[in-house]
This record gives structure tokens, C-alpha cells and sequence, in this order.
């Protein structure tokens, strides 16, 4: 299987700090007008964005992605296609 491009979630910024107390996982800045960008470029069928918030690679880096996973579509049932 190959592996997806990660796509940042372009006006979505999370940050955490050594002082946050313990039940903050971490905080989300939210650009307006480039979080509307990105939600009207990458909302599917229901329009819904699926966001995913991860730990980075550099100690403390906290990265929002878009989650492109598109589970189990409805099939027609007298249509067989492969399930990879």
C-alpha cells in the first residue's frame, strides 16, 4: 500500500506548554479565514473535516493534519470491486 501525503491542516495551530496543567492536552488556535479555506477545499460528501492532532517529530511540536481515511464505502451489492 502507499503511503498518503500528510496535508497540514492550514489555519489550525495546537500548542502545549511545560506549565499547562495536566488535563490540557493542548490548545487550538484557529486562523478564521484559513480554516474556511481549508474546510471548503477538503469537507466531504456531508461536509465534515476529519482533523487529526499529533506529536511532531521535534520534541514539543504538536501537528494538525487532515485525516483522509474513507473507511468502508457502500457498495452496490451487484457490483463487486476489491477490497485494496
Amino acid at each position: 500500500m502507499q503511503k498518503q501525503e500528510t496535508i497540514y491542516a492550514n489555519g489550525f495551530v495546537a500548542k502545549r506548554t511545560e506549565k499547562d496543567p495536566d488535563f490540557l492536552l493542548t490548545r487550538l488556535s484557529i486562523s478564521k479565514d484559513d480554516a474556511i479555506a481549508f474546510i471548503n477545499k477538503h469537507a466531504n460528501a456531508e461536509g465534515w473535516v476529519n482533523l487529526e492532532i499529533k506529536k511532531g517529530k521535534t520534541p514539543g511540536k504538536i501537528n494538525v493534519t487532515l485525516n483522509t481515511y474513507q473507511g468502508n464505502k457502500k457498495v452496490d451489492e451487484n457490483k463487486w470491486e476489491s477490497p485494496f
